[in-house]
């Protein structure tokens, strides 16, 4: 079985570096490569969607980044223990009609023993917000070292 590290029991550093690879790897809006970090049975819940399995993983992720645009996202450590990490987080994207949206939210993730997510439950809210109030303005991809997180944004 592959490993995925860092893996768990947590420390407060190896679940910052597990949360900011998930953040990466979900910045690249590549389902394929982001299924990777889950298990072959991982269970989500993502609002009213139940994906079970990497195939209905990844077959959410392709409709939710054809329909978010300009995804960008920034994810911060709530708390973690054992296996598990607990995640806020906030993306911004717009729709096909150029309504952009901050969405709000907060997951939690239990790991296996080699690193892999089997659990993830997010709950989200979408704010429409205008043009003008985003804050999130690196280049599609990766969000760079020196952006501000959401404590910073006030956020």
């Amino acid at each position: 079985m592959e490993n995925r590290p860092p893996l768990p029991p947590f420390t407060r550093e190896s679940a910052i570096q597990k949360i900011r690879l998930a953040e990466d790897a979900w910045n690249s809006r590549d389902p394929a490569r982001v299924v990777l970090a889950y298990s072959p049975d991982t269970r989500w819940r993502n609002r009213a969607e139940f994906p079970v399995g990497r195939d209905q993983a990844r077959a959410f992720l392709e409709r939710k980044w054809a329909r978010e645009l300009d995804y960008r996202l920034i994810k911060e450590l709530w708390a973690f223990g054992g296996n598990r990490i607990a995640v806020r987080f906030a993306y911004e994207w717009h729709d096909d009609s150029g309504h952009w949206f901050r969405s709000y939210g907060n997951e939690n993730w239990q790991f296996d023993e080699q690193g892999l997510m089997t659990h993830r439950h997010a709950s989200i809210n979408d704010l429409p917000i205008l043009e003008s109030e985003r804050k999130y303005f690196w280049p599609l991809g990766r969000r760079p070292d020196d952006h501000p997180g959401l404590s910073e944004l006030g956020l």
